[in-house]
């Protein structure tokens, strides 16, 4: 099976359920309140960890209890932890309010992410020469996704970028990652133009492969994903499923698209797997704790 190297963030969920978010000025009474292990970048380790895929963690955590739990946490998963470093900022959190209906509301606040810099990546080159696949998002310093990405390609490697949050990126990014893994709102906003359909997301996909990406995996939620290359155009139904929370769903997409990849399988397998990593998810709380196994995504069937 291939490596994998993931760049990324390491959070701490701070997570409140609730009928639904407060508006200004308003104060709620929630149902349930828990921490959980989260983070895109630590999500998307932990889901090819549970998948039994050899998996490497590159980021940074604060020097408090909670850091420590992160990197328990993700070291029980199956994720190699040796290369996370220790530093002066707090661990990274995220605040997340789930409403009844599944969906949910979330900021963050990076913290130690942000002391990812590129003379942590150098510090970790034989880490990227060693594997086969790097993944990385946009949760640790925009200077070090574009550091990482660079430096894989010199290395040969296959290069997934997952642009979330949305932002706005510059050609060095897109042209040295060979995979681009979007929604709607992140192709928006990294193509310039509206999307509101299939249509406009094909347009929006042309103008990333006009710059040099091979191929775009447009994640549409409850209607499944569409990937679009120069040849090929394809759309990907999802499992039909209950969702009581949507969190780290598309983390679970990418770390099963991802697994499936690495593990030799067809693309369109490889698609298949995250589908169904991601529709399991989102019928379990939390993010890390909601990623299944490969034994659950093997015997799912959907309902």
């Amino acid at each position: 099976m291939k490596k994998i190297v993931v760049v990324g963030s390491i959070n701490m969920d701070l997570v409140t359920i609730c009928e639904r978010a407060p508006r200004g000025g308003e104060t709620l009474l929630g149902k349930k309140f828990m921490q959980i292990p989260g983070g895109k970048g630590a999500n998307q380790a932990v889901a090819m960890g549970k998948m039994k895929s050899p998996v490497s963690m590159l980021g940074k955590i604060g020097k408090e209890g909670m850091g420590n739990i992160l990197l328990d946490s993700m070291k029980k998963d199956g994720v190699d932890v040796s290369n996370i470093e220790y530093c002066d900022e707090a661990t990274g959190i995220a605040k997340i309010i789930v409403e009844d209906n599944g969906q949910n509301r979330i900021i963050v606040v990076p913290g130690a992410n942000y002391e990812v810099d590129n003379s942590y990546i150098d510090r970790h080159l034989d880490t990227i020469k060693n594997c086969d696949i790097l993944v990385t998002q946009l949760e640790i310093p925009m200077e070090t996704v574009k550091y990482s990405l660079k430096k894989a390609k010199e290395f040969g490697k296959t290069t997934i970028l997952n642009p979330a949050p949305a932002n706005k990126l510059d050609e060095e990014i897109i042209s040295n990652s060979d995979y681009i893994i979007p929604n709607e709102t992140e192709l928006e906003i990294l193509s310039g133009i509206p999307v509101t359909d299939e249509e406009s997301v094909i347009n929006a996909a042309n103008i990333l492969l006009d710059k040099g990406v091979k191929g775009l995996i447009v994640t549409l939620g409850s209607k499944g994903c569409m990937f679009i290359s120069k040849t090929e155009k394809r759309s990907f139904p999802a499992y039909k499923v209950k969702a009581i929370d949507t969190t780290a769903a598309g983390d679970s997409f990418i770390g099963g698209f991802v697994n499936g990849l690495a593990s030799g399988l067809t693309f369109e397998e490889a698609i298949d797997r995250g589908t169904k990593v991601a529709a399991i998810s989102v019928t379990r709380i939390g993010a890390q704790t909601s990623i299944p196994t490969l034994e659950e995504v093997l015997n799912f069937k959907g309902e």
